[in-house]
């Protein structure tokens, strides 16, 4: 059977990182706490541990095994403090974003496992780089990014093409007005708030305007798509985006989709790892 005492030696481990300031820290000899972790192993049937350096790092069973105990100590912890039932246990699921990407269609995404009693969503947004470490690392079940990564031979990575939003212009009622106006003159004759530069979207509208032979007027410019509806919202200009960035605002009426820009759109990626225990509620949501 599976000893809890074992379990919360190896969370103190995986807090850790190493044996031997987890065994000072619980105030046990490193042998010892060693002992007592191949002790886990062996009824587990998996190592938990792998050595990176001078310090320790989860394996993938590791990673799960750290999920259940979690799970097991926050529920004594609910039992000790209020003697009644506390529900299931929930499972985490890890989702990393990239910082610029649209936080509707992350939602969009994660909107499946939002109110069930077996689902935990962990959401956390940053930098590509940094998140592809993460998922190599298991902290992370899958990276959501508008930036499809190289795969190499032996790459780990599996790249899910989700969907392919069309790019629109989009602006304030006010600012368009009641007549309807060809593509052209809007690019010609209005200020336009446009994605950083370096975006696949900003080097893609880019390509677009040489190929136009346009000088467009650039009111603003923003990595951030939350930043690009803000300005719009504010009527700054008009904004190059996927109309899903603004789908509420579309609904309300605040803001306008002018005109979709051909040739021009934006597409989202699922990024796993191959692992040998897939999280069984990312298999639900690519699916």
């Amino acid at each position: 059977m599976l000893n809890l005492h074992h379990l919360r030696l190896f969370r103190s481990v995986a807090s850790d990182g190493t044996l031997t300031g987890a065994a000072r820290a619980l105030n046990l000899s490193q042998s010892a706490l060693s002992t007592q972790i191949k002790t886990l192993e062996a009824t587990l049937g998996h190592d938990l541990f792998q050595r990176r350096g001078r310090g320790l790092v989860l394996t993938e069973a590791g990673r799960i095994a750290l999920d259940h105990a979690e799970a097991i100590f926050r529920t004594a912890d609910d039992l000790t403090a209020t003697l009644r039932e506390t529900g299931q246990a929930r499972r985490p699921l890890r989702v990393g974003a990239l910082a610029t990407l649209s936080r509707n269609f992350q939602m969009q995404f994660v909107r499946p496992l939002i109110g069930r009693a077996d689902a935990e969503v962990v959401l956390r947004s940053g930098g590509q780089s940094e998140l592809l470490r993460d998922l190599d690392a298991l902290a992370l079940d899958v990276v959501l990014t508008n930036l499809a990564p190289s795969r190499e031979a032996g790459s780990p990575w599996l790249v899910y093409q989700l969907a392919a939003q069309p790019v629109s212009l989009v602006g304030t009622p006010s600012r368009l007005g009641a007549m309807p106006r060809p593509l052209l003159a809007l690019l010609s004759e209005e200020p336009l708030i446009l994605p950083g530069p370096g975006t696949s979207l900003r080097l893609a509208f880019d390509a677009l305007a040489a190929r136009l032979q346009l000088a467009p007027v650039i009111a603003a410019e923003a990595d951030d798509m939350a930043m690009l509806r803000l300005l719009a919202r504010e009527d700054a200009g008009l904004a190059v985006l996927p109309a899903i960035v603004v789908q509420d605002e579309l609904s309300a009426g605040l803001l306008v989709e002018a005109a979709q820009i051909e040739g021009i759109s934006e597409t989202f990626y699922a990024i796993t790892r191959q692992r040998r225990f897939p999280n069984s509620l990312l298999t639900l949501l690519l699916q």
